[in-house]
């Protein structure tokens, strides 16, 4: 049976949580914040922001949230991590910070920063597998990309020469190494909404 508004939450503990509600609603979703396991237990799937991962898993295990995130991927929740989602989402990280954990989502290996600093953010078209239309106008700020990714990883997109990962899937899984969040082209969002209401 499939859900036709499937409910999504996003991970509010730091980053991009408006503009992931905002993309969410519009692409057909019923969003919500998550900050607790109790409001993990109520939604469909799951959208990890853009942000400082660092932060981030330090928060989650400040509000209890590392556990029942890894309980709920693991009995195959739809999730999507976007930017440092990405990386929270990566089975190894290249060079992280102390004491930095991820959950193991996503069969690969991902470096942080791989596309340099702040003042080396871009933007740029890139073609994704499973969209329809033109290239997609991706945002990248102190991004990811993805070192190595399993032979069960499905590579979705690369930077536009086609040296580095920068969006994958795997299963229930999904992550970028960009911020759809901040365009307004809807088209990855519905993607995982999309996931969502296969998968519930």
């Amino acid at each position: 049976m499939t859900v036709s508004t499937p409910s999504i939450g996003v991970l509010a503990l730091q980053g991009d949580v408006a503009e992931h509600m905002r993309a969410l609603r519009a692409a057909g979703a019923r969003p919500s914040l998550v900050r607790r396991p109790e409001e993990l237990d109520a939604v469909d799937g799951l959208a990890i922001p853009g942000g400082e991962s660092t932060t981030m898993w330090k928060l989650a295990e400040i509000f209890g949230m590392a556990e029942p995130l890894r309980r709920r991927i693991s009995e195959g929740m739809p999730i999507f991590g976007s930017c440092a989602g990405m990386i929270m989402l990566a089975t190894q990280v290249v060079d992280p910070s102390c004491g930095q954990q991820t959950f193991g989502a996503i069969n690969m290996t991902v470096r942080r920063n791989a596309f340099g600093r702040q003042v080396d953010s871009f933007e740029t078209d890139v073609s994704v597998r499973g969209l329809t239309g033109p290239p997609y106008h991706a945002v990248f700020i102190r991004a990811p990309w993805v070192e190595q990714a399993g032979d069960d990883v499905e590579v979705l997109a690369t930077d536009p020469g086609g040296h580095r990962i920068v969006a994958v899937r795997q299963g229930a899984a999904l992550a970028t190494a960009f911020h759809p969040e901040l365009t307004s082209d809807p088209r990855i969002d519905r993607l995982f909404v999309d996931m969502v209401r296969e998968w519930s």
